[in-house]
């Protein structure tokens, strides 16, 4: 079976194999080497500790991301950026224009707390 977008179908269990958390940006800089553009952010995911990731939302400005709450993948393998590596999956969703725009919870949750 395939989703009305052509997709294949999944199931819950590889669904749940997928380990999404909540963080909170606590440094944000820009990543120059990266071929596309794009920011290093380091992310504290509670009681998972500290985790850094590449990732390409050069449209925002690094001072305005700190504080700020996110979801992230946290256990796929780390991934070598240029001389960066990046240990999480920062979500978004791409506007109109291509810009992606951060997945966030609307209140305040706990960090590292589990996203189902």
């Amino acid at each position: 079976m395939t989703t009305a977008q052509g997709e294949p179908q999944t199931t819950y269990n590889v669904f749940a194999s997928v380990d999404m958390r909540v963080g909170r940006i606590v440094g944000a800089e820009p990543f120059p080497q990266a071929r596309k553009p794009a920011l290093r952010l380091t992310i504290d995911f509670g009681e998972l500790g500290e985790k850094r990731s590449s990732a390409q939302v050069a449209h925002y400005e690094p001072a305005s991301l700190i504080g700020r709450l996110v979801i992230a993948v946290v256990n796929f393998p780390p991934r070598q950026i240029g001389p960066f590596m990046s240990e999480v999956l920062v979500l978004g969703v791409p506007d109109d224009t291509g810009r992606v725009i951060l997945l966030h919870p609307d209140d305040d949750v706990p960090l590292g707390g589990r996203v189902f």
